[in-house]
């Protein structure tokens, strides 16, 4: 997941949209359509007006705006006050808000030409503005003062909105004298640059990295409506072949469970790994990488802290380094020998065939594993692909889990226009019948789609701002072709009820302040409802209800499913593995000083090392996502925060158990939880709300690894 916001949202309202906007916006406003509030339901942004040279222009003088409102505070000569100060604060970015959280929405999943050379003129001018506020020695003296003066009489969301301002500006170094302060600036200026760069890089690599095929022959093993999907990919890649097969964000690739061609399983492997390490020397994401990491090290001993991890670790629920590492050893120890003891059974296991010479590759391990599992299980994905359309795993699976639990239901808008035509948005509406929310799913990759699965918004919940949410998913499964069913395996399955958590995360959100609604929490407990969303699958009543044979309406056999259940935790050592590599590679990189950063040409060397340090280095098992792809880290917002997804399982495992042991279906544990945690935000600790929940002073990981079927 990706929260699609790259800078501080620094928003305004109360005084200032009363206050008439300058000349230049209101002109401005009559002809762009991001500059006037929509006249669609819930604020929606209206796609069927909005043109893609309206985005620079509405985010400059939006911009404009947030400078002028500003200024307002800083410029008021009465005594500082959470009204005229830290309340004006938070709304001085309405409008730009509302700009930028479609823009951003669309550089991620519909990146047009136009659209990516816009984002490299908008991104230093947010950058800009964001350090123009954080370092406004004026406006930070303001919002001090309410700090200092009036913090202990301010009660709930007032108090909590206060706090998080005014040590949001701290950690941006407000406090910092004038040398370090403008070293600051230079800094993050830098790293705006260079995930611009990224950001550019790493979608093009992958692009360029699929594998082209001459024959059908040679792609044997996968299912018709596989091959036609390699047959279309490559019609809208160019058709260099007649075939193609496309590399995902992750280093395995689901399709090599069933390639027979050994040799185009290695193609598609190392195509995957080397999608962005220099092999091909236009695609080399390590001089990015190793600047960045510089840049944060420096930036962390600029704050006093030791390492960036240091720094980054401090607000997050695991609160230091050494938690984080003490959580980790534990999972390593116990996972190591079920690794080790799952390799040595999938090669035995293709030795039968092979001889006892094979030895194991990465790239066979899917396929040896497949078949193992087909052999002691009796279970293919191809079996049980049918009975997970993706219409009625939506409707029938994620939506009725949320009527169940939460009193939701659903209703298709086809009079909201999208950014594009594979969109659907759905109305959804409270127990009582009252419309809270709107939600848009956009499923099916495309090359202008950046990898990967996530949930943002067009609009975040707010009282203050009288807005309704308005959310949306992206995942990149592939679309069957034009008039057959579009299949998920069972791992999609998971993630689009794992997206959808974060998606009910912001739609049931019940907060004043847009700073701290729905998925405005620390990045270690952001992943906790996506996460327990996910065990709704597994719910009889819910699998049975959506698993229903595509063509047939038939709901999964008795004897399939118990099969398919079983298979679940087939093999789960792998799963677990790549992700603890992942986690630990991230930590590795922001728990060194700026002078330990390897060179470009000794990244990789860097990366082996680590893994050997922390004993995860392991062919057979490599990083969920190598460095040179890493986009969570060195992209997104998870920089010595990927350890999150382990962190948050564990609360989510808790959560699952308390919902099974009261019902997990039961309305009145659903509404517990969305009025104890999931509507919250950030307006109390997450772990307070952990807490009141379930009933539980500290997270209970004794259950993780039975969870993982480990």
């Amino acid at each position: 997941m990706r929260l699609n916001r790259s800078f501080l949202t620094l928003g305004l309202a109360a005084a200032l949209l009363q206050a008439p906007a300058p000349a230049s916006a209101q002109s401005a406003g009559r002809q762009n359509p991001l500059l006037q509030k929509s006249s669609l339901p819930f604020g929606a942004p209206d796609f069927n007006k909005i043109q893609e040279s309206d985005y620079l222009p509405a985010i400059e003088e939006a911009i404009k705006i947030q400078r002028a409102n500003i200024q307002k505070i800083v410029d008021n000569k009465k005594k500082p006050t959470f009204a005229n100060t830290i309340l004006a604060y938070e709304e001085s970015g309405v409008v730009l808000d509302r700009v930028t959280s479609v823009f951003f929405g669309l550089t991620s999943a519909h990146k047009t030409p136009v659209i990516a050379e816009t984002e490299k003129k908008v991104s230093p001018m947010m950058t800009d503005l964001s350090n123009e506020i954080s370092f406004n020695k004026k406006l930070f003296e303001r919002v001090k003062y309410v700090y200092d003066n009036e913090y202990a009489k301010l009660k709930g969301e007032d108090k909590r909105l206060t706090e998080i301002v005014y040590k949001g500006f701290v950690r941006s170094g407000a406090l910092l004298p004038a040398d370090k302060m403008e070293r600051m600036k230079q800094i993050n200026s830098r790293i705006s640059d260079l995930q611009q760069q990224w950001g550019d890089l790493l979608p093009d690599a992958t692009n360029n990295a699929v594998v082209w095929v001459k024959s059908k022959e040679e792609l044997a093993g996968l299912s018709e409506a596989d091959i036609a999907q390699c047959k279309n990919d490559a019609q809208s890649r160019g058709a260099k072949a007649p075939y193609c097969i496309v590399i995902i964000n992750t280093t395995q690739q689901p399709i090599l469970a069933n390639l027979a061609n050994r040799d185009l399983r290695r193609r598609v492997y190392e195509a995957s790994i080397h999608r962005a390490d220099g092999t091909n020397p236009k695609f080399n994401t390590f001089p990015i990488v190793v600047e960045i990491a510089k840049l944060r090290a420096e930036k962390a001993k600029i704050m006093g802290y030791d390492t960036y991890a240091d720094f980054a670790l401090e607000r997050t629920t695991a609160k230091n380094v050494k938690n984080v590492d003490h959580f980790l050893t534990q999972l390593i120890s116990e996972y190591a020998p079920k690794a080790d003891a799952e390799t040595r059974a999938i090669e035995q296991y293709a030795q039968r065939t092979e001889g006892k010479d094979f030895r194991l590759q990465p790239y066979d391990r899917f396929y040896y594993s497949a078949k193992m599992k087909k052999d002691m299980l009796n279970i293919t994905d191809d079996e049980v692909k049918p009975y997970f359309n993706v219409d009625s795993v939506q409707i029938n699976g994620v939506f009725y889990a949320a009527n169940r639990a939460y009193g939701l239901t659903f209703k298709q808008r086809k009079d909201i226009p999208t950014y594009h035509p594979d969109m659907k948005v759905f109305e959804v509406f409270d127990r009582n019948g009252k419309a809270i929310a709107l939600f848009y799913s956009d499923f099916f990759r495309r090359p202008t789609k950046r990898g990967g699965a996530w949930m943002s918004s067009f609009a975040k919940q707010s009282r203050q701002r009288h807005q309704l949410p308005v959310i949306y998913n992206v995942c990149n499964n592939a679309k069957a072709p034009e008039g057959q069913p579009s299949l998920l395996t069972w791992d999609e399955v998971c993630t689009m009820f794992h997206e959808f958590g974060h998606a009910l995360h912001g739609i049931l959100s019940n907060c004043q302040y847009d700073a701290l609604s729905g998925t405005a929490v620390p990045r270690d407990f952001v992943e906790m409802p996506s996460q327990f969303n996910e065990s709704f699958a597994q719910i009889p009543e819910v699998f049975d209800h959506f698993a229903r044979h595509a063509v047939t309406g038939q709901p999964m056999p008795a004897a399939l499913k118990e099969r398919m259940l079983k298979s679940i935790n087939f093999q789960t050592a792998y799963a677990l593995g790549e992700n603890l590599a992942a986690t630990c590679l991230d930590l590795a990189w922001h728990k060194i000083s700026a002078e330990e950063v390897p060179s470009v040409y000794m990244a990789g060397a860097f990366e082996k090392e680590q893994l050997h340090n922390v004993g995860l280095l392991n062919t057979q098992i490599p990083p969920r996502y190598i460095t040179s792809y890493f986009n969570h880290v060195w992209g997104g917002g998870y920089a010595a925060g990927y350890y999150s997804y382990l962190w948050t399982e564990v609360l989510a495992v808790n959560i699952a158990d308390y919902f099974a042991k009261h019902g997990a279906l039961d309305p009145a544990v659903g509404q517990s939880f969305r009025d104890k945690i999931i509507s919250r935000g950030n307006t109390k600790d997450p772990m307070e709300m952990f807490t009141d929940f379930t009933g539980m002073k500290q997270p209970d990981a004794s259950t993780f690894l039975k969870a993982r079927g480990l």
